[in-house]
């Protein structure tokens, strides 16, 4: 993926949100999200500005870099407020503690079935 349309669908997709809630995030018409994901303009600076400050992209990525790297360094998953207070939790832990955690969650996933 190339184009700037591509990459804010993906960053859509990533957030699993509708046209229309990630055009109320970033404030733009859901129409114009549309366009835009179809590479018909390019993005206001307003509208980029909303895309960092929401989404924490990685701007030099959104602007000129060619390929659309997965990686989570590039930006972040909108989260909530308890998501954000678990993953700082998170980081406070040692290896071995994040570890034990980690098998813990993987227990819950097989649970109810959902995939690991």
């Amino acid at each position: 993926m190339k184009s700037i349309g591509e990459k804010l669908k993906y960053i859509r997709k990533l957030n699993k949100l509708n046209q229309t809630e990630f055009s109320q995030i970033i404030g733009v018409s859901q129409g114009a999200l549309s366009d835009l994901e179809k590479d018909k303009y390019k993005p206001s600076l307003e509208t980029v500005i909303a895309l960092r400050m929401k989404f924490d992209i990685d701007l030099y990525w959104f602007i000129f870099e060619d390929s659309l790297n997965k990686s989570t360094e590039i930006f972040s998953v909108l989260v909530d407020d308890f998501e954000s207070e678990f993953i700082s939790d998170l980081r406070k832990l040692t290896l071995k503690d994040k570890q034990e955690l980690e098998g813990i969650l993987n227990l819950k996933l097989k649970r109810y079935g959902c995939e690991i």
